[in-house]
């Protein structure tokens, strides 16, 4: 086989093509290190209080010990469904002390979504911001959750003025334990110390659910090697980002995000970095406030982000002048926002590409790249990127082809999804993305398209099939279709095309109001057009491309 013409610019970047053998057995140790290491350094800081890193180890311990009282063992699965707020990060420490899995959840799920996620994967605790707790109430009953920690913006044992108030209708769900997370900290923090529970690179830690083609969401199986293997892949890539104790990283995207949780909160955190968390990032008053404050050395965002946050007048008033780092993910950067972006910062937006299959990154421009490119970057060392024709066989350099990976960093598989896990991955052990790229003859990385329908709406995946499966349900929908259309300030919004039943009396209100009570308001469709009929090839099959030249 020909050499992978990204080793050559490894070889003048002076990046090696394989990572060091893992230094720990998981990345709950990792991160116990981090804490001993940095104790009197400052961990995190929200609403502008810091938290070092000795009180988050002591907070993360006594979690730790009050799971273990309520018995829980290795491998059991607990949700967390919050924004960027401190139980956050506190909660995911206790839950890998005490050996456990944690199961990331959107809180801006509707109760279909939620149900769907807790039932698939078993869990019997959650961690669920106050805000959310209505939509736990509503299928709390058809779930296997029985203890729900309600969090609020603090650690208190009271919940702060600013926090909502927790669903009555939760509070009053028989067979459940509803319990403060302050007071679960309290508790734990009276407890013996937790019992250290030996995990390794073969355990899992995170169930990171991501959207199916069939409709319904399925759970990548993320291993600690997994998390360890991509935190070490990213650390040679970007070794000037990662000076340890030195790092100040605003988080802004959410943590329930692969991309967040192990680039902002994981791999930094296992340096002794500062970590400013943005529970809204939407409120971009706010949100510039804190860059005034934090000088940030580390940004990470998605294109949106970026976008809105470059038409804000007071962000020339940030002093950039520690920044070291800004990575693009989740959706292509537009290359008008990277230019906007560096007039005002000095530093072009460094883009990756990557999945919550591939913990997640699985190519990213390195340091020694030093202007917007366009691409993804470079496949990152000991994986291997090949590009495969419909056929099944790989594409010449510069063709076009679905990106399949394979490395350390690529997930074990959908929980509980054998069949799923056949049709995701080459005879030869490649996952198979679903993404065409093509390469360039230095191996740099552009996506071109999307093998699945899919849509990237603000940096989320948005299946077709899903949204379809619900608009269908709407009274007097005969069929549907949808596809992604280009979108200033999302990227891609969804359009969906209704064929109606003969005689019903449907309009765009309904159906969008239909959808608005089963979907989470970024797979919305942004419009609804009405057509006699949907375009089908001879099989039956619903022809998009004919919906997209419409």
């Amino acid at each position: 086989m020909q050499e992978r013409p990204w080793l050559a610019s490894y070889r003048a970047y002076g990046i090696p093509a394989e990572i060091a053998p893992a230094q720990h057995a998981s990345v709950t140790a990792m991160l116990e290190e981090a804490m001993r290491t940095h104790a009197d350094r400052p961990a995190l800081r929200f609403a502008g209080q810091p938290l070092r890193y000795a009180q988050v180890d002591a907070l993360s311990a006594a979690f730790a010990a009050w799971l273990q009282s309520r018995g829980v063992q290795r491998g059991d699965r607990i949700a967390v469904m919050t924004p960027n707020v401190l139980a956050f990060p506190i909660a995911l420490l206790g839950i890998l002390r005490a050996g456990a899995v944690q199961v990331n959840v959107n809180p801006l799920y509707t109760p279909r979504e939620l149900e769907h996620q807790l039932q698939d994967a078993g869990a019997r605790l959650m961690v669920v911001f106050n805000g959310a707790t209505p939509t736990l109430a509503q299928v709390l009953a058809n779930t296997p959750v029985r203890t729900v920690l309600a969090a609020g913006f603090g650690l208190g044992t009271e919940p702060t003025p600013q926090d909502p108030p927790v669903d009555a209708g939760l509070l009053a769900a028989p067979g459940c334990e509803v319990v403060s997370f302050g007071a679960a900290l309290a508790a734990g923090a009276a407890l013996p110390r937790f019992q250290s529970v030996a995990t390794g690179p073969d355990d899992l830690i995170f169930l990171q659910y991501t959207g199916g083609t069939t409709g319904l969401s399925k759970g990548a199986s993320l291993s600690h090697g997994n998390l360890l293997a991509n935190c070490a892949q990213f650390a040679l890539f970007m070794p000037s980002a990662r000076r340890p104790g030195e790092e100040v990283v605003v988080t802004a995207i959410p943590l329930y995000h692969i991309f967040a949780l192990m680039v902002n909160f994981i791999s930094y955190f296992s340096i002794g970095a500062e970590n400013w968390l943005v529970p809204n990032p939407r409120d971009m008053n706010a949100f510039v406030a804190l860059l005034r404050q934090a000088r940030p050395t580390v940004v990470t965002g998605v294109n949106t982000l970026y976008a809105g946050l470059t038409q804000h007048p007071d962000l020339r008033q940030v002093d950039w002048s520690r920044l070291r780092l800004v990575a693009g993910g989740g959706s292509a950067i537009v290359p008008a926002v990277s230019e906007r972006w560096q007039a005002i910062t000095g530093h072009f937006i460094r883009e990756g590409y990557g999945l919550s299959e591939t913990s997640p990154i699985v190519t990213f421009n390195p340091a020694a790249v030093q202007e917007f490119n366009g691409t993804t970057g470079l496949p990152l060392p000991s994986s291997d990127v090949k590009l495969l024709d419909d056929d099944g066989h790989e594409v010449a350099l510069g063709e076009a082809g679905e990106v399949c990976v394979k490395g350390p960093h690529v997930m074990r598989g959908y929980w509980e999804k054998p069949q799923a896990n056949a049709q995701a991955f080459t005879a030869d052990g490649y996952f198979k993305t679903g993404d065409v790229g093509q390469f360039d003859a230095r191996g740099f990385l552009k996506i071109v398209d999307r093998k699945k329908d899919m849509i990237l709406v603000s940096g989320f995946n948005v299946y077709p099939n899903e949204i379809e499966a619900v608009a269908s349900a709407c009274t007097g929908v005969a069929e549907c279709a949808c596809i992604g259309v280009p979108d200033e300030k999302t990227g891609e919004a969804v359009r969906l095309f209704v064929v109606r039943l003969p005689g019903a009396t449907l309009d765009e209100a309904i159906v969008l109001a239909h959808c608005r009570d089963n979907l989470t308001a970024y797979k919305l469709p942004r419009s609804v057009r009405f057509i006699e009929a949907l375009p089908k090839s001879a099989v039956g099959k619903v022809l998009r491309r004919e919906l997209r030249g419409q």
